[in-house]
């Protein structure tokens, strides 16, 4: 997997299907190649030396070794490279010049935990290989450490970087990005996110041009405007062909990805925490660990791209008794009570999902403190006495006696002005002295860097869940920092307080997550604003977008699939009009974008007629059917609902043995075109039984020639087709 020849000083890493190379020369690790799998790099097209015009020499005896010019695994800034730096150190001195040379490195089984941080992981040695090499600058006895691992299992490469001041003097750290490829040309598509609350993760594809592309998030949290990923794509490369280069980060804060198209037609691509605002003072003897970076490359395009995300993701950063365990069905009250809810209310509403066959009732927000709107009370993780005179424990013993398991909403990271804990502890939200505290939701943000503060949330939220038989957690959180300031650092450390916050939230998610096994957690941040790698190691699956409307999903879903695992992306069928954007679609269609993911319901079931309720019992039986399929099996893309009028998709078991299809259509059009849906993933040799007609066809003839979609007239129009090999 890692292969090591000392006489070329040349790192091999192989994965399933690539390669990725680099080289010692001159003390400097140079980025060799990154692409498809080679059995042996011998070198066939070699690093450039050739010089050129201002770029100065690394060494004169060598005019053609230029920092500026060389592929760099882990560039710096200040002696001769241009282009954007993977970090930058300042010194003492308030100078910012380091150079890192290769000082050893070392080879072995496994793959190490990261300190504080969630990353991938192995359940034994055998399942990857690591590589640490350590670089180090000689000037201030600066070591960086950088490690990779590849894995045994999964078409991925991880890398971290640690950095460690060993020293007599001390360092600030600027800039720490966790990966840096060079690539010898330009000819990519680059493909990002972008999106607003209630709009995550649409597509953005285009070609590089000759300048700087920078996709970041400075908003205290990977945001719904953007995702710490990026692709690189080859210009022909589609779903199932063609070249595709990946790079996500394992972070839910501020980061940044840069791309970087250099004179001589090169790229420089990087990702990491975001330097704007950001510092990190290192005294003798302390290291700085950054976020992981997971990187694949694809020659079956964004298809393969996403299988091998989906893969890791879901079995090896995912962690729990629910990583491999089908999700529940589940009703939410929140567009059905929203703060006016009542005993009476939830359990009307329960005894009509436990009829339908749901199989977990969940209570959202206004049921502690005072919170009536919100205005007020969080913070006060005390049950409203007024909403639930019998308490959280007969409400859930009750629920349980009905057959149903019970979830609750917490926004644990954020305070309300008007809270008994606002009242006791107005220094405990972030802040900076003499500045108004700006309010979003009229709420401010904890500061979680403080230990006092993650202590009583620890305690609080704790007392709840251990105060009734609770299976299901949603973790909100509802707005972006301002006034990022901690009251406890010192003036030299406060740059260091939005990192500090994420440290202080995965150590606290880390406590209570591991003191609740047996709970399902599930992230949210007003919907999809820190649908991210780093939450999906705490919590296996995230609330996708507070947006429920089926049209609007087609596409969130679609975009957040290109690296999510669908088992990641809850899904629910709301009321019409639809609460966000005011359309009108039929029950159908809703359940049948909502079934793609983590099924569920966000109405109120005893306002529907006796026709709706049926329809809701059939499409909770039929989705327990598919469950294992919608949540365990491999998913593919069909239809693009970026480049018109209808999306498709379809899983298919690991073992080939069962498909579903999904197809729809969200306007009519006149005189209409024949359309098909043609499956992916199916065993070209096998004859599948279509479960509805009991008609059989071959795997290859329903990949190639497809089935046919009903020609029928009206807006807003799905379709589904279940095969199963005989």
């Amino acid at each position: 997997m890692i292969d090591f020849d000392p006489e070329t000083m040349q790192f091999h890493l192989h994965t399933e299907s690539g390669s990725y190379v680099m080289q010692v020369t001159e003390g400097y690790l140079l980025h060799l190649y990154w692409g498809k799998k080679v059995g042996t790099y011998r070198g066939s097209s070699p690093v450039s030396l050739a010089p050129r015009s201002f770029a100065p020499y690394t060494d004169p005896a060598q005019p053609g070794l230029s920092l500026s010019t060389l592929p760099l695994e882990y560039p710096s800034y200040g002696n001769g490279d241009y282009r954007h730096p993977a970090y930058q150190m300042q010194l003492d001195n308030g100078s910012t010049v380091t150079d890192l040379r290769y000082a050893g490195h070392r080879i072995y089984p496994g793959k190490k935990k990261l300190d504080g941080l969630p990353a991938t992981y192995v359940e034994s040695n055998q399942e990857a290989q690591s590589l640490d090499i350590l670089l180090q600058d000689q000037v201030t006895g600066l070591s960086v450490l950088l490690t990779y691992s590849v894995f045994r299992d999964f078409d991925a490469i991880a890398r971290s970087v640690r950095f460690e001041n060993n020293g007599a003097e001390s360092l600030r750290l600027l800039r720490a990005l966790s990966a840096s490829v060079d690539f010898r040309d330009d000819q990519f598509d680059i493909l990002t996110f972008y999106g607003s609350h209630s709009n995550e993760r649409n597509i953005n594809r285009h070609p590089l041009s000759m300048e700087t592309q920078v996709i970041d998030s400075t908003r205290g949290a990977s945001s719904h405007q953007h995702d710490p990923f990026f692709a690189l794509l080859r210009p022909n490369t589609d779903e199932e062909h063609g070249d595709a280069f990946g790079c996500s980060l394992v972070y839910s804060g501020n980061f940044a990805t840069q791309i970087e198209v250099d004179p001589y037609h090169t790229v420089r691509a990087s990702i990491g925490i975001n330097p704007f605002d950001f510092s990190w003072l290192l005294e003798p003897g302390e290291s700085f660990q950054t976020p992981e970076a997971v990187m694949v490359y694809s020659s079956r395009g964004l298809g393969g791209l996403s299988h091998a995300y989906h893969h890791l993701y879901r079995t090896r950063l995912a962690r729990g008794k629910y990583r491999d365990r089908p999700r529940p069905v589940l009703i939410n009250n929140w567009e059905a009570t929203y703060f006016k809810l009542s005993e009476e209310k939830l359990l009307a509403i329960a005894g009509e999902a436990q009829k339908a066959g749901i199989e977990l009732f969940v209570l959202d927000d206004g049921w502690f403190g005072h919170r009536d709107n919100d205005h007020s009370s969080l913070g006060d993780w005390t049950v409203d006495r007024r909403k639930l005179p019998h308490g959280m424990h007969w409400l859930s013993a009750h629920l349980h006696e009905m057959g149903l398991k019970f979830g609750l909403w917490f926004e644990p990271e954020m305070v309300s002005p008007d809270s008994d804990l606002y009242r006791a502890h107005p220094d405990w939200c972030l802040h900076v002295p003499d500045r108004p505290r700006t309010l979003g939701r009229n709420q401010l943000v904890l500061d979680l860097s403080r230990a006092d503060v993650r202590d009583y949330l620890a305690q609080s939220v704790s007392a709840v869940l251990a105060g009734a038989d609770i299976n299901y957690v949603k973790w909100d959180m509802n707005r972006h920092m301002t006034e990022i300031g901690s009251a406890l650092l010192p003036t030299g450390r406060q740059r260091e307080t939005a990192h500090r916050y994420m440290l202080g939230l995965y150590e606290l998610m880390e406590t209570i997550t591991a003191q609740f096994p047996d709970i399902l957690f599930e992230s949210c941040s007003g919907g999809g604003g820190r649908f991210d790698p780093g939450m999906l190691y705490y919590m296996p699956q995230t609330w996708t977008s507070d947006n429920t409307d089926a049209v609007s999903r087609l596409k969130i879903q679609y975009g957040t699939s290109l690296i999510y695992p669908p088992s990641s992306i809850g899904a629910h069928v709301s009321a019409v009009p639809n609460h966000q954007v005011g359309r009108v679609t039929s029950l159908v269609m809703r359940g049948h974008a909502a079934m793609s993911g983590n099924f569920g319901y966000e109405l109120d079931l005893t306002r529907l007629s006796e026709d709706e309720k049926e329809t809701i019992r059939k499409q909770v039986t039929f989705y327990k059917q598919i469950r294992p399929l919608i949540q365990f099996g491999d998913f593919y893309r069909i239809k693009d609902p970026f480049e018109g009028g209808a999306t498709a998709w379809c899983f298919v078991a690991p073992d080939h043995s069962e498909a579903i299809g999904f197809y729809f259509q969200v306007l009519a059009e006149p005189s209409p075109r024949l359309q098909t849906l043609k499956f992916r993933g199916l065993d070209p040799d096998a004859l599948y039984e279509n479960l509805a007609t009991d008609d059989a066809f071959g795997g290859d003839e329903l990949m190639n020639a497809g089935v046919s979609v009903p020609e029928e007239k009206g807006d807003f129009k799905s379709y589904v087709w279940r095969f199963r090999k005989k």
